[in-house]
C-alpha cells in the first residue's frame, strides 16, 4: 500500500503533504528530524490525515493534486475525518 498523508505542527499552523509506502516508518523519520529539509525545520511531525492507495502512480497523482490545493481546502478536506484535527499516530 501507499499512503498520502497531511502532517502539521503542534500548534496547527503548517501543514506538510507526502507519499510514502510505510506510513509509521516515515513517520518516525519525521518526528526524528532523520532528513532535513522543511518538516524538520518546522517541527511537522504530526499525523492530521492519510488515504490510502494500491498504486503508487494514484498516490503520485493524488499527492500532487493536494498540493496545487489552497490551505482552506485541505483543512477541509481533513475536518471531514478528523473535524478536530487529532493528531493520529
Amino acid at each position: 500500500m501507499y499512503y498520502v498523508y497531511i502532517l502539521t505542527t503542534k500548534n496547527r499552523k503548517l501543514y506538510y503533504i507526502g507519499l510514502t509506502s510505510g506510513l509509521e516508518r516515515r513517520l518516525w523519520q519525521h518526528k526524528n528530524k532523520v532528513y532535513k529539509g522543511f518538516t524538520s525545520k518546522y517541527n511537522i511531525y504530526h499525523l492530521i490525515y492519510y488515504e490510502e492507495y494500491r498504486y503508487v502512480f494514484d498516490g503520485i497523482s493524488r499527492e500532487r493534486q493536494l498540493k496545487k490545493w489552497s490551505r482552506k481546502k485541505k483543512l477541509e478536506l481533513v475536518k471531514k475525518v478528523n473535524p478536530e484535527l487529532k493528531f493520529l499516530m
